[in-house]
Order: C-alpha cells, then structure tokens, then sequence
C-alpha cells in the first residue's frame, strides 16, 4: 500500500483529511462517491470550480459518479468534460474498476489506454496507483 511523507496510507489519509488528500506534494480533491454525477460539461466546470477553490491540482473522481454516457464516447461527454480539464490545467482521474465499460467497446479501450500515456487524463483503479503514478522520479 503506497504512503506519503507522512507515512499513512493514501486511504488513511483520505479518511483524515476529508476532501483533499496531500499525494507526493500535490493536492488531490477526492471525490466522493454518493455526489452528483460527472455528466456533462456543467458538471466538470462544478469539479474545477471546486478543486481551484481548494487548491488541488488532480481532481479523482470514482467511477461510480461517471455517467454511463460518458463512457459511450460518441455522446461526446467524455471528449467535452476532458476538454475543461485540460483548458483549465487540471489532472481528471478517474478512479476505479473501468473494465466492465472497456470490455464492451475496442473505441473505449483504446482511448483508456491512450489517455493513460500522458499527463492529464487517466483511468486508474485506485488512490494507491495514483499516489505512484504523482510519486517523484529519482
């Protein structure tokens, strides 16, 4: 289980700081799971919007709160609320089990895939695969 400067545990942490979990220096805004839904691009500018308020730079949202249509990329949501967060420099991290969406189409796989290769956008399975993926190299 990975652990920060402090030496909890990314869950602990999250638990003992409510909102905002510290990961490597960088501030994360975790979402909970029971809040309004990623949907739409309203819905993003809401998560920005409340992530600059609390100055996080990675906003992690559980896949349990990504609508359904998201994952159907010719909706077109995935594309538009991704945009916001690369227009406002924010990381979006999409934290839990995707396989289930990626199973039913190659488009969506490959996009997963692809979107994990950089910097801003990525679909992870959990707080403990993001706290590696902010750790510092070297």
């Amino acid at each position: 289980m990975a652990t920060d400067e402090s030496g909890l545990s990314t869950e602990e942490i999250a638990l003992s700081t409510g909102d905002i979990v510290p990961l490597h220096g960088v501030n994360v805004l975790r979402c909970a799971p029971d809040g309004p839904p990623l949907d739409s691009e309203h819905a993003a500018l809401d998560l920005i919007g409340d992530a600059f308020g609390r100055d996080a730079q990675v906003v992690a949202v559980p896949v349990e709160r990504v609508a359904e249509e998201f994952f159907r990329l010719r909706s077109g949501i995935a594309g538009a609320v991704m945009q916001k967060f690369v227009t406002y420099r924010l990381r979006l991290v999409v934290v839990g089990d995707v396989s289930g969406h990626v199973a039913d189409s190659t488009a969506l796989r490959d996009f997963v895939h692809e979107t994990n290769q950089g910097g801003h956008i990525w679909f992870l399975p959990d707080l403990d695969t993001l706290a590696e993926r902010l750790r510092p190299a070297g």
